[in-house]
């Protein structure tokens, strides 16, 4: 007869495969799914009838017609191009496929963009397509493709699924430049158990939990984003609290993402205020104030200022919340306001430090 314990560990069992193999399929089929745009983006590029038409405009109108479904922008769709170039394996994997329909017989009546034989007498070293698609999220190619040099490449993917690396520890890999010191090294072998030891293993709620399989799934990116349920609730009641003080606010959007370079960053509570002509971007801190959390609310006001705001446009405005049990703290940036006078007038216009803070303390109270 089984015991209490082996009863728990049996459901436990059931419950991990079962949500690894569930992680995985919605990964596969992300993946999947962004390799054929890519081929479909390609293909169009050199045989569609009406291509002179968009030009250079091709991936900007796509993005535009295509707008309603989460995740695919200018930036990805580029991304889409590059997976299907870099990985010309993954049709060998899908041809084998018995459940792809008319997916892949679209496949088999086209050429690739480049020869596939001439890429592999090139560059024979390939990691082979079914692996790269099983046992590779999504986040993890994003971050191989922008490797140009194939062996390279090849070495981080075959590290990745040797060691199952999470994607932070493939960036931070790439970042101390493991490839190039490895190849210095006489002992390989210890060099790489060195490298890994105190890597943390990718798990399936890793996968899960990202916000490429978030978008896919057509779920609510907010719930990978909010780092706690207190920090949900001081945001849902602060967004009310904020429209209530009236004085013009006008709220835009809660988690608010924007692209910086190559990085998605998301803004916690995004106003435009009628009167100030400009916006307010409101960030809520769990916990004690850190200097970085300045840095961090500046780069956003400077994003938006060059590429948001009108022309008409008053410099943006930030508030950062900082909070723990026991105290508040109210910082306001105004990065790249010179003139006094305005630094006033937002001071006139926005809620006192003393209102939010009182506001804070308050909400702590009820928690």
């Amino acid at each position: 007869m089984k015991g209490f314990k082996t009863l728990i560990k049996d459901i436990s069992a059931v419950h991990n495969q079962l949500q690894q193999q569930s992680a995985s399929a919605v990964n596969q089929a992300l993946t999947i799914r962004n390799w054929f745009i890519g081929f479909y983006i390609i293909e169009y590029e050199q045989n569609g009838n009406d291509r002179a038409e968009y030009g250079e405009k091709l991936i900007p109108n796509i993005a535009k017609a295509l707008k309603d479904i989460k995740g695919i922008d200018i930036r990805a769709l580029h991304n889409f191009k590059l997976l299907y170039t870099s990985y010309p394996q993954v049709k060998e994997y899908l041809l084998l496929k018995s459940n792809m329909g008319s997916l892949t017989t679209q496949l088999h009546n086209t050429e690739f963009e480049t020869d596939n034989h001439k890429i592999k007498d090139e560059f024979s070293n390939r990691i082979n397509g079914e692996l790269l698609i099983k046992k590779l999220s999504y986040s993890h190619i994003e971050q191989l493709i922008k490797i140009d040099d194939k062996l390279k490449r090849t070495f981080y993917e075959i590290e990745c699924v040797k060691s199952t690396w999470s994607v932070r520890e493939l960036k931070r890999q790439i970042s101390s430049l493991y490839f190039e010191r490895s190849g210095l090294t006489i002992n390989t072998e210890k060099f790489s158990e060195f490298a890994n030891k105190n890597v943390v293993p990718m798990k399936a709620i890793d996968i899960i939990k990202n916000i490429y399989s978030f978008e896919f799934l057509d779920l609510n990116v907010q719930g990978v984003i909010e780092e706690s349920d207190l920090e949900t609730a001081l945001l849902d009641h602060l967004q009310e609290f904020i429209i209530e003080l009236g004085n013009g606010f006008c709220f835009e959007k809660r988690q608010k993402r924007i692209l910086i370079g190559e990085n998605y960053y998301f803004l916690d509570l995004l106003f435009y205020h009628r009167i100030l002509k400009c916006h307010v971007i409101i960030e809520l801190k769990i916990g004690e104030f850190n200097h970085g959390d300045i840095g961090q609310l500046n780069t956003y006001l400077n994003f938006f200022k060059e590429e948001i705001s009108e022309k008409d446009d008053q410099p943006p405005v930030g508030i950062l919340l900082v909070t723990n049990k026991d105290n508040s703290l109210v910082k306001y940036a105004t990065a790249g306001i010179d003139e006094n006078l305005f630094v006033q007038q937002y001071l006139v216009k926005l809620p006192s430090k003393e209102q939010l803070e009182e506001y804070i303390n308050e909400e702590l109270k009820k928690m």
